[in-house]
This record gives structure tokens, sequence and C-alpha cells, in this order.
């Protein structure tokens, strides 16, 4: 589908993108870092904006799916591709005349990737939401705040992108996985509900084992252990602090000056939790957080500043290993993992609508004069 060089372990795979937001532009986001001919298939007249991030690293076709040449467009392009994927609601694929079951009728090795809240069955499968709604259903919401507080949205991290997104990439690949082995290609169902419950595997498992309570602000990774908490210093910064295990704890307690004050074998005390939190609070706001970013910065005590997203790209950690990029001007979070045998070049930022449509269709083999024909009756734009 493109003659552009590609690099990345999935170099050679073909994707077609149906245009949506959040957790799809997200999984092809992924698979575009890793190498992937990522097609976006943006509506005609569509005048959303384009996310420079989220949408990096595609081609962009604009194509009118209730114009039946536009439906037959999509066909041809999925018809050369190993993924197609979507995230319209249960149906609408189905009514655009792009079910699986046509879809796979004209490509039996295609993988059909469908991004959903509650899945494709099910009572809530109809039903409109967002993120919050779906990790609300999946157990995560109401284990995420403070103790005496109302559950508190961890952005649109959990569902959207975790449980939604990094979870479809993770089925699609696997499909075509099993596509080249089999011949066979399938619907990889992604559910937001189900992708942030698997999200939650260990504080489920703990919670079997009767080591999870239902309470917010009282575990140990929720804000309820003093000793995995932020801190705020003199200055307004913060300080993270996630001194789980003894000997991490220890360093803590030392740096901050407090080991006359706290017997640090009483860490697991929750009868000296109240009084840590209180110790530790008066330490932090004694100084500024580059005091403290001093402090530890030579010591393994779990304890890192808490940066904003101005400040990551540029601690000194993030620029050696390149963490961050800048493409187009915009500051960005570099394509990850890191593959030592097929690493992942540069990302191209993100095109504008219908930019690539065009070289798409003479690729596809279709000659200038069909071309013109469809822009005139607004098949394409």
């Amino acid at each position: 589908m493109s003659t552009a060089p590609r690099v990345g372990p999935l170099t050679g795979v073909r994707v077609v993108e149906l245009s949506g937001i959040g957790p799809g532009p997200f999984c092809a986001m992924m698979l575009a870092d890793l190498g992937a001919d990522v097609v976006r298939v943006h509506r005609v007249g569509d005048r959303s904006s384009v996310n420079p991030v989220l949408d990096r690293g595609r081609r962009s076709i604009a194509v009118d799916l209730k114009n039946p040449r536009g439906v037959e467009l999509v066909r041809e392009l999925a018809a050369d591709a190993d993924i197609l994927v979507e995230g319209f609601r249960p149906g609408v694929l189905e009514r655009l005349g792009l079910g699986p079951d046509v879809l796979l009728g004209d490509n039996p090795g295609l993988v059909v990737g469908r991004m959903t809240g509650f899945g494709q069955d099910g009572p809530f499968a109809p039903r409109a939401g967002h993120d919050i709604n779906y990790i609300a259903m999946s157990g995560v919401l109401a284990s995420v705040g403070r103790k005496g507080a109302p559950p508190t949205p961890p952005l649109n991290l959990v569902g959207d992108f975790g449980g939604g997104g990094m979870v479809l990439a993770l089925g699609v690949v696997s499909a075509v996985l099993s596509a080249r082995e089999t011949g066979h290609g399938q619907v990889v169902d992604a559910s937001m509900v189900e992708g942030s419950a698997a999200l939650m595997a260990m504080m489920y498992g703990y919670r079997a084992g009767g080591q999870w309570g239902l309470t917010r602000g009282e575990q140990i990774f929720d804000s309820g252990a003093p000793f995995y908490d932020s801190y705020a210093c003199s200055d307004g910064g913060y300080m993270a602090v996630g001194a789980i295990e003894p000997q991490f704890f220890t360093e803590l307690v030392t740096r901050l000056g407090l080991t006359d004050q706290l017997d640090i074998s009483r860490q697991r005390d929750r009868a000296t939790w109240a009084r840590q939190r209180e110790l530790f609070t008066a330490a932090f706001a004694a100084h500024p957080r580059a005091h403290w970013e001093s402090v530890f910065a030579d010591v393994d005590a779990c304890v890192t500043p808490v940066l904003d997203m101005d400040e990551a790209p540029h601690h000194p950690h993030n620029r050696a290993r390149r963490a961050f990029v800048e493409v187009d001007g915009v500051t960005q979070a570099a394509p990850a993992p890191r593959f030592s045998g097929t690493p992942t070049g540069m990302p191209q930022g993100a095109p504008p609508v219908g930019r690539d449509t065009h070289a798409i269709l003479a690729e596809l083999g279709i000659d200038e004069p069909t071309i013109r024909t469809m822009h005139e009756n607004g098949a394409i734009a």
C-alpha cells in the first residue's frame, strides 16, 4: 500500500483505520509507531481537529461512507490489508455494508479489530458511554480515590488507552500471527470494560486472597499507605514516594531525618500510619522539591519528583534515553517499547484530512479519469 520505507517489527503489515476518537486512533498510532503502514479513512467533510500526537504516523484518505462508491473503496482497501480497525457502535459497520462477513468474504485472512465500550453483544452493547462509564463497570473506578472522597477518574488512561487501544493492538497483532499460520482471519472484539478489568488482575487476585478491601484509600497502592503517596514541598512541587519494601522504607526514613521518631520495624503496622504520614508531610514541606531531588538522587528509596507534562521531556534521565521526540515542532513520547533487532524510526507527523487520497487511489490501480469522477460525485475528497 505504500512505497515509502518503514522500519520496525511490524514493517509489511498493512492496516486500514476507520476514523474515530480515543482508543481506536491510539491502537492505530501504536501499530504505525512499530512500522505498520496505516491508512486512516477520514470522513469527507470531517472538520474535527487533527491531534498532532495521537494521529501521527498514518496516511489519510477522505471517503464518504454514505456513498456506495466510497463503501466500495473501503472494501478495496481492506481486501489488500492485514488489519481493519473500527470503533463504531455494534451494528454500524454492518449497516454501512462493511460488516465482517463482507470484509472476510473479500479477504479471508483479514483481521477485523472492533473497539467498543461494552462489547459487541450483551445488554449494554448498544449503549453510549465514555471511559468513566466503562471503568465504572469493571471495578476500576470504585477503587481509585482517597478515603472518604468520591471515586477519582484516572484521566481516560485506563479505559480508552490501556484497557482499550493497547489491548486492541495486542489483539490484532496476535490475530495476524494466527492468520499467517492458518490462512484464516477473524474478528477481535475488544471491550473497554473487559480490557480495564484485565488491568485490575493483581487487585482482583489480592481481593480473592483477602488482601484487598473495598474501601478506597485504605490499601497500599491507593494512597492508604503513607509510604506510597505524593507529598507537597515548600515550593508547591511534589515528590512521589513508593517505599514499599523494608530496605526502601529504611532509606526513606533515614534521608528524611526521621530515624529517631519512627520505629522502622513497624512500617506495616497500620496503627503507626497516621504518625508516619504526619512526619512525612512535615518533612517534605520544609524544603523545595529541588532539595529533595538532590537528597534522593543517588539512593534507592523509590522517591522521585512529580514532573508535569512540560518538565518530563527535559528530565536528565528522559533526555538520556531520548524518551521524548519532537515531530513538526510538537514534543511527544517516542515510540515504545524498544526493539534490539527491528528498531522503530522517528514517527511522522499527523496528516491533514485527505492528504494522501490521490496517492492511495493510484496505488489501488484506479486511473485518473475514475479518480476525477469519484471527486465529482463526492465519494472522496
